[in-house]
């Protein structure tokens, strides 16, 4: 970019694609780095204040130069690939870093975090936004995709250990593979350009805090109850179930359980019971992260109470173009998950595979008559499946 297109820009003022600042900050120009390369790219000019009058900046051109030169390369999350360019006025030297939009595995990280250009201002992108940028960089993540912002120090070891224990594997005789192998050999990390990485798969099953990347913030179960039949009434108990997978299921349970008991009564007699059975709850919650669309980053699965229904929502469509009848009919059981599906069969939170729904139909008939209901979305947004909590004061 050449001065007389720079001063175009300043006479333009701030946009989606040209922001300003009076000197070289760095997080200020990090945020706006990463926003620009995640978006259309953009123009920031140094040594101009927000009016778009030119004022100069007074640190040695030399200097700030190779500042800027040196953040480019280590300031954020991979080396940007920026034009620099600076030009003296009778105000003092103006500088400019015109950055072009990334191409790339991921977005671009400042600080960890990721930054998009909306009207003027850099800022954090929504759940929504941030899916849409994945979508746009092509990051759809799977079970088996590399997590690059985890290393292999977020795996628990002791964990994973544990698990092959459990499938009767010997990790006591020696000689012995290292742990890295192993973890290599079982998909649990991967190695890219020289350094090994969790996979999702890996992460989810036997990470220590797999929530804690930015890919993987939303991979948990959202409890919530609520005094009334709809979303709109008032939230009596919320609770986040994070963790491994088969942790998420157990927290959500015992946050299920803590909700106590409910007084009903069946003819003259009084009876304190759950509000659904805990098989048919722990069923559909399995289902529910070993079945979900990872890709849809943005979205949780819902575990919600309402007085006269459950429903555990989970993102994406069935797997495998399955169709609710054949889920109903307990069809050839179809995993898009499948080494987590296989991980939760060894750590003995799934059955036979296949019997989910007649086991889910057959408990809900014995406990209150009714009939589970299994939903798929018409867009492929959610699966969903509720379950009738009117026949108990019947």
């Amino acid at each position: 970019m050449e001065w007389l297109e720079v001063i175009d820009r300043i006479d333009a003022g701030e946009s989606r694609v040209t922001e300003f600042k009076s000197n070289f900050e760095r997080d200020a120009v990090g945020r706006a780095i990463c926003a620009f390369a995640n978006s259309e790219g953009g123009v920031i000019i140094l040594g101009v204040n927000d009016s778009g009058t030119i004022i100069g900046v007074t640190e040695d051109p030399a200097s700030l130069h190779e500042r800027v030169t040196s953040f480019l390369q280590t300031g954020c999350s991979v080396p940007v690939r920026a034009t620099y360019g600076k030009h003296e006025t009778s105000d003092g030297w103006v500088h400019w870093i015109e950055v072009p939009r990334l191409r790339g595995l991921e977005p671009l990280r400042h600080k960890g975090r990721f930054w998009i250009r909306r009207e003027r201002s850099s800022v954090e992108p929504s759940p929504s936004e941030l899916q849409e940028m994945f979508n746009v960089f092509g990051f759809y993540l799977t079970e088996s995709q590399v997590i690059l912002s985890a290393g292999v120090e977020a795996i628990d070891s002791g964990l994973f250990q544990a698990f092959l224990r459990s499938r009767r594997i010997d990790i006591e005789s020696v000689p012995q593979l290292s742990i890295e192998t192993d973890l290599l050999n079982h998909r649990v990390v991967e190695r890219v350009r020289g350094a090994i990485h969790p996979t999702l798969y890996g992460l989810m099953v036997f990470g220590y805090s797999p929530q804690e990347f930015a890919h993987t913030t939303n991979l948990f179960i959202q409890c919530i109850a609520y005094s009334g039949n709809e979303r709109a009434a008032n939230e009596y108990s919320i609770s986040a179930a994070t963790g491994t997978i088969d942790r998420q299921v157990a927290s959500a349970m015992t946050w299920f359980r803590s909700l106590g008991k409910r007084e009903v009564y069946r003819k003259l007699y009084r009876h304190d019971v759950m509000p659904a059975p805990e098989g048919v709850i722990r069923e559909a919650l399995v289902n529910a992260v070993i079945h979900r669309d990872y890709s849809i980053t943005g979205s949780k699965v819902m575990f919600e109470l309402f007085d006269n229904h459950i429903t555990i929502t989970s993102p994406g469509c069935l797997p495998n173009h399955m169709t609710v009848e054949q889920v109903k009919a307990g069809g050839g059981p179809r995993s898009r998950n499948e080494a987590m599906a296989n991980a939760m069969l060894v750590k003995g939170l799934m059955e036979q595979r296949g019997r989910g729904w007649p086991s889910m139909r057959f408990q809900m008939k014995e406990f209150n008559g009714t009939e589970p209901q299994l939903t798929n979305d018409k867009l492929n947004r959610f699966v969903r499946v509720s379950f009738c909590l009117d026949d108990l004061a019947s």
